[in-house]
């Protein structure tokens, strides 16, 4: 398409081709501020945050990792990251990202708000947009093309966000986000690359640098910082951003239109001021600059930021098949139109402002495909023209990034484009119709005859006086009934009286005529007289008489000058005047321009010799009286080859000029040659001499023409063979792109499983140093019951070493002597899925716990046994401790209970008293003797018993004295009348008692009764 180049931020047109020729019709530039503004405040109620658009491919998750951790948490921006993703995988890159920076990572989700001080994380196998502030993911179209996520979410990016995109390209292989860029520089966005030094692989980071259209490259490492202070100059508060006041003095533009002017040579101070000072902010944002004339000294000490401003505001911004709608008119309506008609006359298209040539080359694949439905094959001359030199260099090349697959049917990529490598390349039958070269429109001669003109979004935001001048210099080029094509948001203006309308919709036009095939007057120099002005270092006068001139001077041209041709330095003809139908005549087979074949008998030596010694010498050359053969014929002719160079451009030409020589001066001649002496006769017959070796010559010159042909027909044959291998190769290459998006998926993948692989091997080590701190001894198997692990503690049981895995288990010996039975443990809990647990000894007398268990999977699948050896000796040991203990109670309980029945068998009564003199226990025969309960009498004083009778002051006195004087009471005589049993006469014995331990104190009292019948 035209080199479509945005001079607005917002929704407004895109310039197209060079500086000096950026025009259009309305809209007026209020109309302009306007939208301007209507947008800005769309954006408004959209985000009030920049979007930054992350591309990433092979390579890229670390420069990713790096880059996000130069990213502040309070940074105001949203951060979106498209990296090329196998569909077939999960993706844990959200995780991988959380890890790296502070700010709230998510994987994408359909409809998503997006919000500021976020990351975003692309899905696999997704295409993404942005509309309305929301994230939308959509599935990949099936259509045969290369899938290029991250340019189909520039693109998405830069409509929605327009100069609040920016976009980031780290590492990766091929051109992906390349075309998405240019995007988003078109709206009056940010672009940022990695630097491809420090890029794993510099596919993609290259392919951007070759679009000139990068604002800044860096490491990863530096990225972020770089993109905080663009965002607080361009979108910050007040007192950081770049903005000009409305009202700044023209002067500081002035300066910079000399400046441009200086250094790129094209002047720009008829661009409408608000376009441009719209990319002034943008560069002085860039640069961290908020004072104009601050950027006026920094544009005159930088030329190189100069260049950067210019090609700031010459963005080439142009595709193939811009506006298809625009196009299918185009193709249904004129190219038909035009190849019908052509006959003997070839087809002449002019696209002015062509940028890099994608619209050139796409009414060129109209064109070829309009000829071959109609079987005919007119000449074609398509002039494609631009100022932007590095643009007509890409141009020429006609190598585009693998994204032209998004506006280029897979069918015209299979039948007009080659693949390489991540690139297109136009095929030589559609470049062959095109000339690119650089030409001004505002300032350069036009060409003429031209049967299309396709002048695309180029005529935006100058001057209506230069919109009305460019559009009259279109109407002079254009053939009766010629067409022009203008963008869809373009029109002709105050012009509309030389133009007629053929589609309104899609701004196709077609040239007036008012039947005498006049054209009216247009202003630009002529060939001859740009000629004289470079000569003399000049420049030819402007004014009303100029053109008269130039009319006066083609009437004497066309009147008095010879028959000539003008052809290049190959020989191939490109232009033509008078009728020199008599020296030059098209030679049979295929259509050819080149001088020397049209050359009729006789003039094709000499001129042959002319054009070479012409252009070796550098000067005129000048043949006399040469017979050239005509219809039925011959006439003498003077040759004359004067070296002359193209205006502007330097371009070398020749001009050839046919100078009939008329009877009398050759009957003259020939009077003074018969008149003459023998040194007369000597020249006749040297010059008959001369004429039979030139027969000679042209003999071999004929043979050698032969020859020729014979090798053009086996260079043909080598060219089809060429051709077939050229198809196997493509196809070999279409497999290698494969192969290579495979390759990238899979470095993708490969980097998320080292993110992973680095997890499981940490938790790996803190599973280790867990079970090496437990003190548990641990043996893994698997289903065969092959050791597959173990803990350095099994080994104090088991004699492993670190050659005895992969071994069955039976073949390991250990320690545990008859206890040995792990291999059938093993089996039997392998078999029936149930724990076993049993407590083995060592040879040396250590005692374990074992446990065998399964080995389940996350999925609950049995994959082997797991044995874990507790030692608990030490348990064993205090068991051993309690069970003595134990023993000891029982002998005690049992002596015990010995002694009570003895107690029990006695029959005099016995009384056990503690230390407060209470009842611990009685036996039988007290209980019969003195009538009591047990109950009554358990733990109660003694002398609280029946009436207290026992209560006496001699026996309290007795019975205090024997615990601390640990005194033995005998036969102490007690007389006593007891209310239930009478007066008993009792001899009183009592005897101190050790209690359990040793620390309970207790006193036997036993009584024998005397009392007589």
């Amino acid at each position: 398409m035209a080199d479509e180049r945005d001079l607005t931020e917002a929704h407004e047109p895109e310039e197209n081709g060079t500086a000096a020729q950026k025009t259009q019709s309305p809209p007026q530039e209020e109309e302009v501020e306007g939208q301007s503004r209507a947008s800005a405040a769309d954006d408004e109620e959209r985000t009030a945050f920049p979007v930054v658009g992350i591309g990433a491919s092979a390579g890229g998750l670390e420069a990713f990792k790096t880059f996000l951790e130069g990213v502040p948490p309070d940074s105001g921006i949203a951060l979106v990251l498209v990296q090329h993703l196998s569909p077939n995988r999960e993706s844990n890159l959200a995780e991988i990202a959380e890890r790296h920076t502070a700010l709230h990572v998510s994987e994408i989700e359909d409809g998503m708000e997006i919000l500021p001080n976020r990351v975003y994380i692309i899905p696999p196998g997704m295409d993404l947009d942005l509309m309305g502030g929301r994230l939308h993911l959509m599935q990949p179209s099936d259509d045969g093309r290369p899938r290029l996520p991250i340019d189909h979410f520039f693109r998405s990016l830069a409509d929605d966000q327009e100069e609040r995109s920016i976009c980031i390209i780290l590492s990766g292989s091929g051109s992906d986000g390349t075309l998405g860029l240019k995007a988003i520089k078109e709206v009056g966005g940010m672009a940022m690359v990695q630097d491809p030094g420090t890029a794993d692989y510099d596919g993609m980071p290259t392919s951007a640098l070759e679009t000139g259209l990068v604002d800044y490259v860096l490491p990863p490492e530096e990225m972020g910082q770089q993109l905080v202070r663009y965002v607080e100059h361009a979108f910050g508060p007040e007192e950081k951003r770049v903005s000009l006041p409305a009202a700044e003095p023209d002067t500081s533009l002035q300066k910079i239109f000399i400046l441009l002017r200086r250094e790129v040579g094209h002047d720009f101070s008829h661009y409408k001021k608000n376009t441009v000072r719209r990319r002034i902010e943008r560069r002085m944002a860039v640069n961290q600059i908020r004072e104009l004339d601050a950027y006026v000294r920094y544009l005159q000490e930088n030329a190189e930021e100069v260049r950067h401003l210019f090609r700031e505001i010459l963005i080439s911004v142009t595709s193939f098949f811009r506006d298809p709608e625009a196009f299918q008119a185009l193709e249904e309506q004129v190219i038909p139109r035009l190849v019908r008609e052509a006959g003997d006359d070839d087809i002449r298209v002019w696209v002015p402002g062509c940028a890099t040539g994608e619209e050139a080359y796409s009414i060129a694949i109209l064109l070829r495909e309009e000829m071959e439905r109609s079987s005919k094959n007119p000449e074609v001359r398509i002039f494609a023209t631009d100022i932007d030199i590095e643009a007509i260099a890409i141009a020429r090349t006609g190598v585009y990034p693998n994204g032209i697959a998004a506006d280029v049917s897979p069918a015209r990529l299979d039948r007009f484009f080659s693949r390489e490598d991540h690139a297109f390349r136009v095929d030589k039958i559609v470049r062959d119709l095109i000339i690119f070269a650089e030409q001004n429109v505002f300032g350069d001669p036009p060409f003429s005859d031209i049967d299309l003109i396709s002048c695309r979004n180029l005529l935006i935001y100058v001057d209506t006086e230069l919109q009305e001048k460019v559009l009259s210099l279109f109407h002079y080029a254009l053939r009766p009934d010629g067409f022009l094509f203008l963008g869809t948001s373009e029109s002709i203006g105050q012009v509309d009286g030389l133009f007629e309308t053929a589609d309104k919709t899609q701004k196709i036009f077609r040239r007036k005529d008012d039947g005498t095939g006049a054209r009216p007057p247009v202003t630009f120099p002529s060939l001859a007289l740009a000629e004289t002005a470079i000569e003399e270092g000049t420049r030819p006068d402007q004014g009303e008489d100029e053109d008269l001139k130039a009319v006066a001077e083609r009437t004497l041209l066309d009147r008095y000058a010879p028959p000539s041709a003008i052809v290049d330095v190959s020989g191939q003809v490109v232009y033509f005047h008078g009728r020199t139908g008599q020296y030059l005549e098209p030679a049979p087979g295929e259509a050819s321009l080149d001088v020397e074949r049209l050359a009729r008998e006789g003039l094709r030596l000499p001129l042959s010799t002319a054009l070479r010694r012409a252009q070796s010498d550098d000067e005129p050359v000048r043949y006399r009286r040469i017979g050239v053969k005509t219809n039925g014929g011959e006439r003498t002719i003077d040759l004359t080859v004067t070296p002359v160079k193209k205006p502007r451009h330097g371009e070398r030409l020749f001009l050839v000029a046919f100078e009939d020589v008329t009877p009398e001066e050759t009957g003259e001649t020939e009077a003074a040659t018969r008149g003459a002496d023998d040194e007369g006769l000597r020249v006749e017959q040297l010059e008959q001499e001369l004429r039979a070796k030139e027969e000679r010559l042209q003999t071999t010159i004929e043979e050698l023409e032969t020859s020729n042909e014979e090798l053009k027909s086996s260079n043909e044959e080598l060219q089809s063979a060429n051709e077939e291998l050229q198809s196997t190769n493509e196809e070999l290459e279409t497999s290698q792109e494969e192969l290579r998006s495979v390759n990238e998926e899979l470095k993708t993948a490969n980097a998320n499983l080292e993110e992973k692989i680095a997890e499981l091997q940490q938790a790996n080590d803190d599973i280790k140093n867990m079970l090496s701190g437990t003190g548990v001894g641990t043996v893994f198997l698997d289903k065969e019951l092959n050791v597959r692990r173990f803990t350095p503690d099994a080994t104090e049981v088991l004699n492993l070493i670190n050659g005895d895995v992969g071994r069955p288990i039976s073949h390991v010996s250990s320690s545990l002597g008859d206890h040995d039975r792990l291999a059938e443990d093993a089996r039997h809990v392998l078999d029936t899925l149930e724990p076993r647990e049993r407590e083995v000894r060592t040879a040396s007398g250590d005692w374990y716990l074992l446990r065998v268990m399964p080995y389940r999977t996350r999925e609950n699948v049995v994959e082997g046994v797991v044995m874990t050896f507790v030692n608990i000796t030490s348990l064993k040991e205090a068991e051993d401790e309690v069970a003595s203990l134990e023993e000891t109670k029982r002998e005690i309980e049992a002596a015990r209970d010995y002694a009570q029945r003895i107690v029990e068998t006695v029959r005099e009564p016995l009384v056990i008293l503690d230390a407060d003199l209470s009842v611990v226990s009685a036996n039988r025969a007290f209980y019969q003797t003195f009538e009591m309960e047990e109950e009554s009498v358990e733990k109660a004083s003694l002398f609280d018993l029946g009436e207290g009778e026992w209560d006496t002051p001699e026996l309290r006195e007795l019975l205090d004295e024997i615990l601390p004087q640990e005194t033995v009471l005998h036969d102490y005589e007690v007389k006593q009348d007891f209310r239930d049993v009478g007066e008993r006469r009792i001899l009183l014995n009592a005897r101190e008692l050790v209690g359990d331990g040793g620390e309970q104190r207790l006193i036997l009292l036993a009584f024998t009764e005397v009392t007589e019948a």
